[in-house]
């Protein structure tokens, strides 16, 4: 209840007969009266003032109503207003969603990008927009068929725009399946109310085949003459407005293609398949915000070849060898060429024949050509060096278009038919001091050979056949003259071989042709007499070594050296040290005090003052004879008054080899005082840390007793005051 004034009410829909509001009367008004959009469902109690409805309000059919009201007195003259009154009427949710169709139909291409909409469904609601009651959301309910474990396509919950899933993008295909079923739903209260009014339709879905298709190879003949640019190909999106580009991946400095919108490909210039024989590039497919609607597109283009190429020779001059006593038939060599054009086909094959041959002797028709390897053979047996010794042909080289000439020279190498021809049968003797230096040339010897000058079948190599096993003696041949040079090619001594009897043969690298054998007029004889020298003594060893350890007892036996004359005299021997002053081999000084070999030379001289040297080197092994010691130049130190934790590092160090002081032990002296005072702690091999425990700082100066034993064999110990 409350005074007459101007007043809003909200009142739900579908309430029915309620009372709404009581005005009080306030003297001298006696009575109230309602005018305006009352309906015949709204009114006032003129005595009471009370406010009613007597019926249902229904907001999808009117959403308020405004009144009028107004106090009257006993003779029905206005005492106050009129006032206005509105009544809003709430809505509730009291009516389901609706889908604008029954039924809806559809089409989606294969390979659609997923995500992209191809159709939509749309349902509307009568109740107040502003409220949940019209918040529709879509969903798939029932899919049929489904052969996949994940849904073919899918719906925007708000829109209620239908596209393929990605599994859809990848599996639809007509082929298989062309048509499917959706149950899509849509629910008010924005999905979120179990309260909510749900409505269905049907979505029929036609599967066509993909628009989107990579064209099969194109195939471009080369060197076209038709005006550019040529179409060749066209490519259709899925999709309409869309924009085509083309890009490759291997970075050409140009690429001989373009697109336009309709998705027509061009080749924009003749192409050359020696130049580059095949092209692959990819055309895509992209929306007016630049988005891809497709997977790129790969177009592949082989260039086709036409006869553009003349044959090429592999050489300006192609230069072959043959014996004048070849075969008939033989193979003499091949003339090569080449053709630009594609392998494998008739526009490379190449064909060869023999234009001319000069000389034309003894017959103008001594070769033979293979038309189609270029394999050159001998037709007749005339070949003769004295008659002609080269020949030049010109080789016909054609394909079906173009032809070249191949210039080809063929030599007539001189077969081996003539021996070499000692001088001399016999170059006698001669003697040598054994004591010549090996190279020295003792002999000259000198065969002919009438072959060809500057061949294999006039070169002439000497060899010693008998007389010298040991190859004591070589022969080197000079190729300009075939003299030969006897050499001697290792040490000569008469004690072993006082006299060489050689025997020597001439021959050629080129073998002989058949029927043709060397005889005794490619040997010769020669015999060396050798004069004994006086020559030095000879150590049985050019160097000797040994070892010994360092404190080894003076006038032990370490080692024994010998040395003979060649010529049985007698022997003595010096010695003469080299580096140090151990001249008479006692080894008794500390080893840490020499190097680690003593390096001797020991002189062996005969009765001719003839003398020769030997090395002698021992090399001198530790022993454990050296005790530990600290490796410490300065005294440590420690501050009043000690905190705690405080130590010093300690460092030993031994001069023997490190073989023996490789883990160090310390400890310290068994005495009380240092004991309580002191402890050490061992951290490696050759490190500890002292520490102290307990000081008198009113003694300044400690002498600290540690014990370091060096684990050696024999082990050795050493006590030391560390101060």
């Amino acid at each position: 209840t409350g005074p007459l004034k101007d007043m809003n009410f909200s009142v739900p829909e579908g309430s029915g007969v309620r009372l709404i509001y009581q005005f009080t009367v306030e003297p001298p008004a006696v009575s109230f009266r309602a005018t305006g959009e009352k309906d015949g469902i709204l009114d006032i109690e003129p005595k009471t003032g009370v406010l009613y409805l007597n019926g249902s309000l229904d907001w999808e059919t009117k959403t308020s109503y405004n009144l009028q009201v107004e106090s009257l007195d006993e003779n029905g003259q206005r005492v106050k207003g009129p006032y206005a009154v509105i009544i809003l009427v709430e809505d509730v949710n009291d009516n389901p969603p609706e889908f604008d169709q029954l039924t809806y139909t559809g089409v989606v291409r294969q390979n659609s990008r997923p995500g992209k909409p191809f159709m939509y469904v749309h349902a509307t609601d009568r109740d107040d927009p502003s409220t949940p009651h019209a918040q529709l959301t879509y969903s798939i309910l029932h899919h049929f068929p489904n052969p996949y474990p994940k849904m073919l396509f899918q719906i925007n919950n708000v829109t209620g725009e239908i596209s393929p899933s990605v599994t859809g993008s990848y599996y639809l295909d007509p082929q298989k399946q062309d048509s499917f079923t959706l149950v899509v739903t849509v629910k008010d209260m924005a999905g979120m109310s179990m309260n909510g009014f749900t409505s269905s339709a049907d979505v029929f879905i036609t599967v066509k085949e993909s628009l989107w298709k990579a064209p099969s190879t194109i195939y471009i003949q080369e060197n076209s003459t038709q005006k550019h640019p040529v179409n060749i190909t066209q490519v259709h999106s899925n999709e309409p407005d869309v924009n085509y580009e083309l890009f490759e991946r291997e970075e050409l400095p140009r690429l001989p293609f373009s697109v336009d919108q309709n998705g027509i490909i061009y080749v924009t210039e003749p192409l050359d398949r020696e130049e580059k024989d095949a092209y692959s590039f990819f055309v895509v497919a992209k929306d007016k915000e630049g988005e891809l609607v497709d997977k790129p597109l790969r177009i592949s283009v082989v260039v086709e070849d036409i006869n553009d190429n003349p044959p090429v020779c592999q050489k300006a001059l192609t230069v072959l060898e043959i014996q004048e006593n070849e075969d008939v038939g033989s193979n003499i060599g091949t003339v090569s060429a080449t053709d630009k054009d594609e392998e494998d086909t008739l526009n490379s094959r190449l064909q060869f024949k023999i234009e001319s041959q000069v000389p034309a002797v003894p017959a103008s028709n001594l070769f033979f050509i293979q038309q189609d390897t270029g394999v050159l053979q001998l037709i007749s047996r005339s070949l003769n060096k004295q008659i002609a010794s080269n020949y030049s042909l010109k080789v016909l080289v054609k394909d079906a278009v173009f032809q070249t000439i191949c210039d080809v020279q063929i030599h007539v190498i001189d077969i081996n038919d003539q021996i070499p021809i000692f001088e001399k049968s016999d170059y006698e003797n001669v003697t040598l001091a054994e004591d010549l230096p090996v190279g020295t040339v003792i002999l000259e010897i000198q065969a002919t050979d009438a072959d060809e000058p500057l061949t294999g079948s006039s070169y002439i190599i000497y060899e010693i056949k008998e007389g010298d096993p040991n190859k004591t003696f070589i022969i080197e041949t000079d190729p300009r003259t075939n003299r030969g040079y006897v050499k001697i090619n290792k040490a000569l001594d008469f004690e072993t071989t006082p006299v060489y009897n050689l025997l020597i043969y001439a021959t050629n690298p080129e073998p002989l042709v058949a029927g043709v054998h060397y005889n005794s007029s490619s040997v010769t004889v020669f015999k060396v007499f050798l004069s004994n020298v006086d020559e030095a003594p000879v150590f049985s060893q050019e160097a000797y070594i040994t070892e010994a350890f360092e404190n080894v007892p003076v006038n032990t036996l370490v080692a024994t050296v010998a040395a003979f004359d060649p010529e049985g005299d007698t022997v003595r021997s010096l010695k003469q040290c080299v580096g140090c002053s151990y001249c008479n081999y006692r080894l008794h000084q500390d080893w840490q005090q020499v190097t680690a070999a003593i390096r001797l030379e020991v002189l062996s001289l005969n009765n001719a003052a003839q003398k020769s040297k030997a090395t002698f080197i021992i090399n001198l092994k530790d022993v454990n004879d050296n005790p530990p010691r600290l490796a410490m130049s300065n005294a440590p130190f420690f501050c009043h008054p000690l905190v705690g934790g405080e130590r010093t590092l300690i460092q030993a160090t031994d001069d023997d080899e490190q073989k023996f002081y490789s883990t160090f032990t310390f400890s310290l002296k068994d005495d009380i005082n240092t004991r309580n005072n002191w402890e050490i702690s061992k951290i490696n091999g050759t490190h500890a840390y002292l520490s102290p425990r307990h000081i008198n700082f009113e003694e300044k100066v400690y002498n600290v007793p540690i014990i370091i034993n060096d684990n050696g064999r024999p082990p050795l110990e050493a006590e030391i005051n560390l101060e």
